[in-house]
């Protein structure tokens, strides 16, 4: 288990002020000059050093995504783009962070565009996110009066500006080139690549998109080293994070935790354990809707990082546990899921706009005992077809669950089919 003194997130529950005298009490904003006064190069070496995987889903190296930047400044200036959209159900960590350490994002943003040579950084807020909007607002406008950020960030010299966009509440958004659409004010629709947003991101200019939290953790990085946080959790797998449990569970919570840390540990000692004991576990979703369903056994051994995840053939994306007893239907759960990848699919690829209401009503037979055993292979072929076929990552996201039901738990969807007079669809 994570230690206290480990914490980054001291005021993730909200029970102290989220404001600048709370965030300096807890030490935010000390030593951001000496920080800085290490220079760019410094700054992208010690995340790198650190082992810092993005924590929006992909989990690529923060480190090593800094470092794509042009390290010279030329005619186009640079830009940081915090991707806050957060619409991935399940999922509301980094919700927590603005409403609860608005400081901690501020001050990483500062961090890391200055690491980048970005003296602006947009934040793309999911639109629904409204109040907590109003606490980020308040909290840039702190740290400008202070002097914390604006013509000379922290006494730096460094001229540094944070702007808030509130997004229009669609998922798709979440995807960096589209949320760069997005913020231009034109459709959010993804862009193929490349060119990359470092290259070629908002406004034309080099960009970088980092989640919420991968960029909030990075002052506590710098100030406590980064042999500190790779010293935490397992080798590739390094540091703290904010894990989201939800569903059948006794107590659901958002939590800071180390990487690495079993599942059942976590969802026993956080989340007061599933409902009715572990022994009434049915399955459990890692990571955020769009990551493969894992069955009990699976949960008994499995832990919450990103290679033990992938062995599985599932992922620990943004790491949402949802949790499920035996009193889930499965096969209605997936095909909710199925309708909301429909529902958000942008139109853009065909085997996206096409496949995602295949594949929903290809669910809506097999949970009403109106398709064929046959339908069930059809429908893996079909999820196969659409995987890997589309400009951004959607198109997975939708293919992945029904993958993860059909290789988990095929016998439930043929029971669905060959006795449907016990559906429990047909009985509501």
């Amino acid at each position: 288990m994570l230690a206290d003194k480990d914490r980054i997130f001291a005021n993730i529950y909200g029970l102290d002020d989220p404001f600048l005298a709370g965030a300096r009490k807890r030490g935010n904003w000390d030593g951001t000059k000496k920080i800085l006064k290490k220079g760019r190069e410094q700054i992208v070496e010690d995340i790198k050093n650190s082992g810092l995987r993005g924590r929006g889903g992909a989990g690529f190296s923060t480190g090593m995504k800094w470092s794509f930047m042009p390290k010279e400044v030329g005619d186009r200036p640079h830009y940081l783009v915090i991707n806050a959209d957060e619409g991935e159900p399940g999922t509301c960590k980094d919700r927590e962070i603005i409403r609860h350490d608005p400081h901690t994002l501020i001050e990483g943003a500062l961090i890391a565009s200055f690491a980048m040579g970005a003296h602006t950084a947009y934040c793309y807020v999911r639109g629904e996110f409204y109040r907590e909007t109003e606490v980020l607002q308040r909290a840039v406008d702190e740290a400008y009066e202070a002097g914390l950020i604006g013509e000379n960030a922290c006494g730096s010299g460094y001229k540094f500006d944070f702007y808030i966009h509130l997004g229009a509440g669609a998922y798709i958004c979440g995807e960096e080139t589209a949320l760069i659409e997005s913020l231009e004010g034109k459709k959010g629709q993804p862009r193929l690549k490349p060119p990359f947003p470092a290259n070629v991101g908002v406004f034309g200019c080099p960009t970088t998109v980092n989640n919420v939290e991968s960029i909030a953790v990075v002052p506590e990085i710098m100030r406590r080293g980064p042999e500190w946080f790779a010293g935490i959790g397992k080798p590739n797998n390094t540091g703290t994070k904010l894990f989201n449990i939800s569903g059948h569970v006794n107590t659901p919570c958002t939590v800071e935790e180390e990487m690495g840390i079993p599942l059942k540990e976590l969802i026993e000692k956080h989340a007061g354990g599933v409902r009715g004991s572990w022994d009434n576990l049915l399955g459990v979703i890692p990571g955020g809707a769009s990551v493969p369903v894992l069955n009990k056994e699976q949960c008994d051994t499995v832990t919450m990082d990103y290679d033990a995840l992938r062995e599985l053939r599932s992922g620990l994306g943004t790491a949402a546990v949802m949790v499920m007893d035996k009193s889930t239907d499965i096969v209605r759960a997936i095909t909710r899921l199925s309708a909301f990848y429909k529902h958000e699919s942008c139109g853009q690829c065909t085997p996206c706009r096409e496949g995602t209401g295949w594949m929903w009503r290809m669910m809506e037979r097999i949970c009403k005992g109106e398709a064929t055993l046959e339908e069930i292979d059809l429908l893996e072929q079909v999820t196969y077809q659409v995987e890997g076929h589309t400009i951004c990552a959607l198109g997975d996201a939708a293919a992945w669950p029904i993958q993860g039901l059909i290789r988990t738990f095929r016998p439930e969807m043929e029971r669905r089919i060959t006795q449907p007079a016990t559906n429990t669809d047909q009985a509501a």
